[in-house]
Order: C-alpha cells, then structure tokens, then sequence
C-alpha cells in the first residue's frame, strides 16, 4: 500500500473519538497524518469534547482529551496532500470562519481529493460551498445547513456513512468503522490480514 498524506482539520473541542480515532488508525496503518488547528502550531494541544449518546434529545457533552498538533496550521500547503479529514465536535463552528480553512477546503473538493467529513464537519464544507448537488450526511442537527448549502442531506443510521463522488461523510463517531472504511476505498488503499 503506498502511503498517503492527509491532512486532519480540527479546533478546540472537537470530538475527541472524531479526532483521535482517525488520527491513530490513518497512522496505524501507514498512511501520514498531519493534525492541525487555525492558529496553533505543531506541538501544542488543543482541548476535546467527548460527545455521547444518553436518551437525551440531543448528545451530552464533557470534556475530553487534550490533543497534541503534529503540525503548524500557517505551514500547511494543501497541494502536499492527498485527501482531508474534518473531525466534528464544536471545532467546525468556529474554525469555517477562517478564511484559509475555507481555501483548503475548496483546494480538495476542486482537485476532487478525497474528503471525510464527520458529525459537524459538514458546516465546514456547507461554508466553503462544495457540497452543492451532493449527497451529504451529518449530525441531523446540522441538516439544514446541508440543505442551504444546496446538497441532499443524507439522514443515516448513527453507525453508516454515504459516498458521494469524493466525498464520505457520517452522522458521528459509532459510524468510524463504516466512514474510515469507505475512506480508505477512496484513497484506494487495501488492507491485507
């Protein structure tokens, strides 16, 4: 399998299971992953959120791991990357407001690199403007942005992932097997056991 470099976009308090679990297993298995946060820099951490499932109408929230940069925000060029990853939690609320994360988002959909995008992820491509015409699944909180931003909101059981062309995307982390799956398909990659 020949190794692929990702980059991983997340911010403070993004989903910890969202920003962990790919990290590790996209490493696990070869491929490089570069984590990085607007404004921060390679080696300093950034607080996350576990997000969890309890009868609520809505997830609960508590405070997560902290999480170690592997790389500087500001360096980052997209053309050095092969695919892009956004994690969900609360980062993606804030972090679409930057305008270069809105360019790097647009650098992979136009270059139709690979895209998986989890949980709120998807109001970062909702403001980036890429999802127009697709079929785009998220947290169902995030649904109408979906749908003002032009795409058909997917809605999927918490453990599933859709592809649509370069994209894969989920509702939240119980769909990591599904939605990394999927994603390593789009990077072409193979798994022999």
């Amino acid at each position: 399998m020949a190794q692929k470099k990702i980059l991983l976009l997340t911010g403070d308090f993004g989903e910890d299971y969202e920003i962990m679990v790919p990290f590790q297993a996209l490493s696990m298995i070869g491929h490089q992953v570069d984590a990085v946060c607007p404004g921060r820099k390679k080696g300093e951490q950034i607080p996350t959120a576990v997000h969890d499932f309890e009868g609520d109408q809505t997830y609960t929230e508590k405070r997560g791991h902290n999480f170690t940069l592997n790389a500087s925000f500001d360096e980052i060029d997209p053309g050095q990357y092969d695919a892009l990853v956004i994690s969900g939690g609360r980062g993606p609320e804030y972090i679409r407001l930057d305008d270069k994360v809105i360019a790097l988002t647009r650098h992979f959909a136009e270059h139709n690199k690979p895209i998986a995008s989890i949980c709120h992820g998807a109001q970062v491509l909702a403001a980036a403007d890429v999802i127009r015409g697709k079929r785009i699944s998220a947290y169902p909180a995030v649904a109408p942005e979906v749908k003002l931003a032009g795409a058909e909101f997917v809605d999927l059981p918490v453990d599933q992932a859709v592809v649509d062309g370069n994209f894969v995307t989920s509702p939240a982390w119980p769909a990591h097997p599904d939605w990394l799956a999927k994603f390593l398909e789009l990077l072409g990659s193979k798994i022999e056991l």
